[in-house]
């Protein structure tokens, strides 16, 4: 899920970091420091999406579509305001009627309506956008915009791929919580153990040691659902919650990676503690179509 403070190793220079420093001359990533990001509101924060995705998931399933389209919407709204921190100036209303008519189709449709409707977006994005003037910044703007519908309702599209199938809301829950084991367990670890930077030019409050304590409670989380709630074999829940992690960190570290090219902090300031949507749902949005693959070539 983003530049989360998990697998963190963290500096004082972050709000989002303590600066318990240990004294001495030591290098830097010898040290170990405290959680100095605003914990009550991140976990209120966290504690009402987790709430709220409850209900929409199995006590009105009929609203989990809708929840989803307005997360992406707002995603989708996010990296748009982000990108034109780099200067790509983004076509709003036809990214918008994309992630809607991209929701529908998928929820009516299925996976081939999925890719009619991404298809028909991105037309309508190219269209849209050389309407208004050519050359290369309308290229450069038509490519940002592909990669927005791509990477935010493309693949969370996925997670109504998976809601439609036989167990779907098991099957949801299974995608999500390799993401969430993989910030709260490299969170938890990386504060109290965090000390060798995982890829310091990139997110230096990124740790191996929270890596592994992602591992350990992501893949945890993903095998007890996928063995108790879903009948799966031990090792198809093990292998499903090791890529999951791996997939959720390489997602971590991408965005981190967007966000210092951009020259911002994070993608939106909508939910305190946490950042935008965006900075949530980013390894959400690799764990749905990577959960739906695995299932397919594991159990097919």
């Amino acid at each position: 899920m983003s530049t989360d403070p998990a697998l963190t190793v963290p500096t004082a220079s972050s709000p989002l970091e303590a600066a318990v420093d240990a004294p001495g001359n030591e290098p830097e990533h010898a040290k170990r420091r405290g959680a100095g990001r605003n914990l009550p509101a991140a976990i209120a924060v966290g504690a009402g999406l987790a709430a709220l995705l409850v209900v929409a998931v199995f006590v009105v399933p009929q609203a989990f579509a809708v929840l989803a389209a307005i997360a992406m919407v707002i995603a989708v709204l996010e990296v748009t305001r982000a990108l034109a921190e780099g200067g790509l100036r983004l076509p709003q209303i036809p990214l918008l009627v994309g992630v809607i008519g991209m929701v529908v189709s998928t929820v009516v449709f299925g996976a081939e309506g999925l890719l009619v409707a991404t298809a028909a977006a991105v037309c309508v994005l190219i269209l849209w956008r050389v309407s208004e003037s050519m050359g290369l910044s309308a290229l450069r703007d038509v490519a940002g915009g592909v990669f927005a519908l791509a990477w935010i309702p493309f693949l969370g599209c996925f997670l109504l791929l998976l809601f439609a199938r036989e167990q779907g809301q098991m099957l949801v829950l299974l995608a999500i919580l390799g993401p969430v084991g993989n910030d709260i367990g490299g969170y938890v670890a990386g504060v109290l153990l965090g000390r060798h930077p995982m890829a310091p030019r990139i997110s230096p409050k990124k740790s191996w040691e929270g890596f592994a304590g992602s591992l350990l409670l992501g893949t945890a989380g993903v095998t007890a659902v996928g063995i108790f709630a879903l009948d799966l074999p031990w090792w198809a829940g093990a292998a499903i919650g090791v890529v999951l992690v791996l997939v959720s960190t390489g997602g971590d570290l991408a965005q981190s990676l967007l966000k210092r090219d951009l020259g911002i902090k994070d993608m939106g300031h909508l939910l305190p503690g946490h950042g935008g949507v965006l900075d949530r749902i980013d390894s959400i949005l690799l764990a749905a179509p990577t959960t739906y693959i695995m299932l397919e070539v594991l159990l097919p």
